[in-house]
């Protein structure tokens, strides 16, 4: 690898705080993010600003801080970035997971785009601010919390229980994800996530007649849980497309002339790419077998059998999903739902998605805003919970052969200097004028 030598405005410190903030180990589970907590708050204190550092316990560390903005008559907006990651093996990497390389055009590691780079942006456009004698235009409440890999426990989730005063005026959030580019022939996409699916583990139960495994049996506990997973991973659920992902299938359609693109999703998701996973799983409930327990031997059956199943609901659809998985599960096997995280869906905000629009426009004048729902959760079902409204939006010009998606949970993550230093000005120039 050759260290890099992409420019960044001298004024800049995104590079160096993306890099510092990934050697700071913060796999949630296993390393507190105290230390990398710490440093956002020094970086705050150098900006002026006075950080409270919360934890849920010990180490768990989240930073929750005010900046003042030109109009005291405007709600704030709250903006809300995790600072621990998921486990990283190190073996298949280019680089060490938690080096924080710069090179080849990019800086390297665990965390680098799942959301240690949105952090750095922050912290930049921030202290770039106070250094030039300027503010946003409305106050912003900063929380860089723990914990959004396991639930947010010690993190979002605990800050609202804990200390919901400190964020009862924010009316509208942003965070992860989206704000990244989708090329186009006719410019860059960028996806605004106005949308989350819900989330719910479904807990199977089955319990039959205990024996040896040689005998007869027709109260087996396996076979009737198996019967169970497979019913409900095979079965079918039907479209459903939201105001949300209408929107973004019609939109897509246009940048890339399809006919129909609502009528046919799978041949315009087809057209962007790895991204298409991520929308394609929106269109529809999922319901994914993750947990399997039962036994212990190889000649006895077991009394009962457990199962874990990731259920993924479409927005204002939860009723009729929670129905249809009813339908499949037999009398012989109990069920159980552990909610964990109401899905939500926000309509049209004229006064953000117009000033978004112009400060990517200002950037790239092919820009065009589009919005999509995420299938997977992030801190968004916790603040939501206050009223927040929240969005999605860590604003990134990706390189065309960046393939982003592999970048979250996956090996070699990185992200490109030129993205980061693009994502500053978009920030700075939104945080400015909204």
């Amino acid at each position: 690898m050759s260290v890099a030598t992409e420019a960044v405005s001298t004024t800049s410190h995104v590079v160096q705080y993306c890099s510092d903030l990934i050697r700071m180990d913060t796999t949630v589970g296993r390393r507190p993010e105290r230390e990398a907590a710490e440093y956002v708050a020094a970086r705050l204190a150098e900006a002026n600003l006075e950080p409270l550092l919360l934890e849920g316990s010990p180490g768990r560390t989240n930073v929750v801080a005010r900046v003042p903005g030109r109009e005291q008559d405007l709600p704030p907006l709250l903006i809300h970035c995790h600072l621990d990651v998921v486990p990283a093996d190190p073996t298949g990497w280019s680089v060490h997971p938690f080096s924080g390389e710069v090179a080849d055009g990019y800086v390297w590691g665990r965390g680098a785009v799942d959301m240690k780079d949105m952090v750095a942006m922050t912290l930049d456009v921030v202290t770039g601010m106070h250094a030039a004698g300027r503010a946003p235009r409305r106050d912003l409440v900063l929380a860089f919390v723990a914990d959004e890999e396991d639930g947010g426990g010690h993190g979002a989730g605990w800050l609202i229980e804990h200390h919901p005063e400190l964020f009862a005026d924010c009316e509208v959030a942003i965070g992860e994800v989206g704000g990244f580019s989708v090329p186009t022939p006719r410019g860059f996409l960028y996806l605004l996530e106005t949308a989350q699916k819900g989330a719910f583990t479904l807990e199977l139960t089955a319990r039959g007649l205990a024996g040896h495994g040689s005998m007869l049996n027709d109260r087996n506990a396996v076979q009737a849980l198996a019967r169970t997973v497979t019913a409900i991973a095979d079965h079918p659920f039907p479209l459903r497309l939201t105001d949300t992902t209408r929107d973004f299938l019609d939109q897509l359609g246009e940048a890339f002339d399809l006919d129909d693109a609502s009528g046919d999703p799978d041949e315009a998701l087809a057209a962007v790419g790895a991204v298409g996973r991520i929308v394609g799983a929106t269109l529809r409930h999922t319901a994914t077998p993750v947990v399997l327990r039962a036994g212990g031997a190889p000649n006895v059956v077991p009394s009962d059998a457990h199962a874990q199943i990731d259920c993924r609901s479409v927005p204002g659809y939860e009723d009729e999903f929670l129905a249809a998985l009813r339908g499949l599960i037999p009398p012989e096997v109990h069920w159980n739902v552990i909610p964990r995280g109401q899905g939500h869906e926000n309509g049209p905000d004229a006064a953000l998605t117009e000033t978004i629009a112009a400060s990517l426009l200002a950037e790239d004048p092919t820009a065009r805003l589009v919005p999509f729902c995420m299938s997977s959760a992030t801190d968004a079902r916790h603040f939501s919970r206050l009223g927040i409204r929240c969005f999605g939006f860590v604003p990134l010009r990706l390189p065309h052969d960046s393939d982003f998606v592999s970048m979250f949970h996956g090996v070699d993550e990185r992200v490109a200097i030129d993205s980061l230093a693009f994502g500053t000005r978009v920030l700075d120039r939104f945080l400015s004028a909204y």
